[in-house]
């Protein structure tokens, strides 16, 4: 389950909200540039350790882990609910987090492993497709599963695995709508290469375009043209 444990704190920083060359002040002290809010209480800037960050990403339970967040001398149930990457380097760019009261339910976003070896793999030869990674359940913060487990073994050419054939539990209640396709066998799909020859007759073969559509084409053109001098050139206002 995603609970807290003694080591798994996140240390954060007050710092004042500003603009892009604030947040970027914060990156080149090494921090990242975070807002907590939730939990009736107001929102508040922060700045975090990216490594401590990426650890809680990186661990069993993902962006679902619940932490202590350590800020101005307090500690208050937390989790991560969006981050940004900058996309070449992959540093983290910006970090949300919510404070989580612990006796009250949430939704997340959990996701969904596969296990076993699909009947219709082993003897006919299909291929395993997985349509849905993840699924939405309802829960205690303490009760959040580090994954979903659906077996396969049993699949074969035309039966699906759906959210409703996925394991129970009377601590969580899925909210992913239950006739969803989650897993099913399906034939290896033969990708068709067109011959030049093939493109050739295709191109022979289709109809030319009627004259009337490029005339109505060319009239539309001219009228879009003459539009602005029928207006009295008024001056342009400058976008915002």
């Amino acid at each position: 389950m995603a609970t807290a444990t003694p080591s798994n704190v996140l240390d954060a920083q007050a710092r004042t909200p500003g603009n892009k060359n604030a947040a970027r002040r914060v990156r080149v002290a090494g921090k990242v540039p975070a807002v907590v809010y939730g939990a009736g209480k107001g929102a508040v800037s922060v700045a975090v350790d990216p490594r401590q960050v990426k650890s809680i990403l990186h661990s069993k339970t993902g962006h679902n882990t619940i932490f202590d967040l350590a800020l101005d001398g307090e500690k208050t149930k937390a989790m991560i609910v969006d981050w940004q990457y900058e996309p070449i380097k992959g540093a983290l760019l910006h970090i949300d987090l919510k404070r989580i009261a612990m006796d009250k339910k949430l939704t997340v976003a959990v996701p969904i492993i596969l296990k076993g070896e699909a009947a219709g793999v082993k003897t006919e030869g299909g291929i395993l497709e997985q349509m849905l990674r993840e699924v939405e359940l309802e829960c205690l913060p303490g009760d959040i599963p580090a994954s979903i487990e659906a077996d396969v073994s049993e699949l074969v050419f035309g039966k699906v695995i759906r959210v409703e054939d996925l394991p129970k539990s009377d601590k969580y209640q899925y909210v992913t709508e239950a006739n969803q396709p989650v897993a099913h066998v399906t034939t290896v799909k033969e990708e068709v290469v067109a011959t030049p020859e093939a493109v050739a007759a295709d191109a022979a073969a289709a109809p030319a375009e009627p004259e009337v559509i490029k005339k109505g084409k060319q009239e539309t053109e001219e009228e879009g043209a003459e539009a602005p001098a029928a207006k009295g050139g008024g001056e342009k206002k400058e976008k915002k």
